[in-house]
């Protein structure tokens, strides 16, 4: 993720590389009285240092990211605390690619695309959004694409008990520029970070970063998506999602939806290999989310 513009400036992710003469003061303290001399060609260790949020690459957002409270007014609960049921449900994909970046979805826009995929809403469904970002990442321009989820969109599938959303842009919101427009414009403070702020009213996650969510079918499939363990609260982390929609060799996807993909490395998967559909890899975490 380092020198990708993953991020606005201040949170894109930075690497440190420090060689094996860079750090040999670093070993020495180990070794009171020891010398550059004592150690082998007066070499100590490589190493990275890596500067970064629990939020750069793919991630899962606990509500206490978006705010202190949800539900109105119950204390917001961290990442340690939700609950895995939320993230082991069939999910859904609602295409969203058409839409111009910047643009604030609507409850009626969420309700015309399940019309068009033949899907009803179950409490606990998984509603993934596949947006313009998604074939953008690696590029200069990923930071301002895609469209965002607005205040009313948000509760709209809350309220038919979703818990767990996903976008493969940057945020579940719209892209920040087109917000600050628009605030500059109008002075509607409602309308920042409205769809995140949704979470004060009913509690929810999402994960953002996603990639590869146009290969996914629209119909819905399970998509169990595992936080990653930490030993104390957090706002989000890594998570690691999965579909179990299985992969045979093939083009990339039929008339259907129906998506099938030739194996590279089909050991340990009963001939099914993992297809990335979000990978975000760093020196220190592997977000990684694949089909198999």
């Amino acid at each position: 993720m380092a020198g990708i513009a993953s991020d606005p400036p201040g949170l894109v992710p930075s690497i440190e590389y420090l060689t094996h003469t860079d750090t040999v003061d670093d070993m020495l303290r180990f070794f009171p009285g020891a010398t550059v001399d004592d150690l082998p060609d007066g070499e100590a260790w490589a190493i990275e240092r890596v500067s970064m949020t629990t939020h750069s690459g793919t991630h899962l957002d606990a509500p206490y990211h978006y705010a202190s409270t949800m539900n109105h007014g119950q204390r917001a609960i961290t990442i340690d605390e939700v609950p895995l049921d939320w993230c082991f449900q069939p999910a859904v994909k609602l295409d969203f690619r058409h839409f111009d970046d910047g643009y604030v979805v609507t409850p009626a826009d969420i309700d015309a695309e399940l019309d068009r995929i033949g899907h009803s809403l179950r409490p606990l469904d998984i509603v993934v959004v596949n947006t313009s970002a998604g074939t953008h990442y690696g590029q200069d321009d990923y930071v301002s694409k895609g469209c965002g989820i607005g205040h009313d969109a948000t509760l709209h599938l809350l309220s038919q008990g979703v818990r767990v959303t996903g976008t493969d842009g940057r945020s579940w919101d719209a892209p920040f520029q087109f917000t600050a427009a628009r605030y500059a414009k109008d002075r509607d403070s409602s309308i920042i970070w409205e769809g995140h702020k949704a979470g004060r009213e009913i509690g929810y996650c999402h994960i953002e970063k996603l990639h590869n969510l146009e290969q996914l079918p629209p119909p819905a499939s399970r998509y169990p998506a595992s936080r990653s363990k930490c030993t104390r609260p957090r706002p989000g982390g890594p998570v690691r999602w999965r579909s179990s929609t299985r992969m045979s060799s093939g083009s990339s996807a039929d008339h259907r939806g129906h998506v099938t993909l030739t194996p590279a490395t089909p050991e340990g998967n009963g001939g099914h290999s993992p297809v990335d559909i979000g990978s975000r890899t760093n020196a220190t975490h592997s977000h990684i989310f694949a089909i198999k």
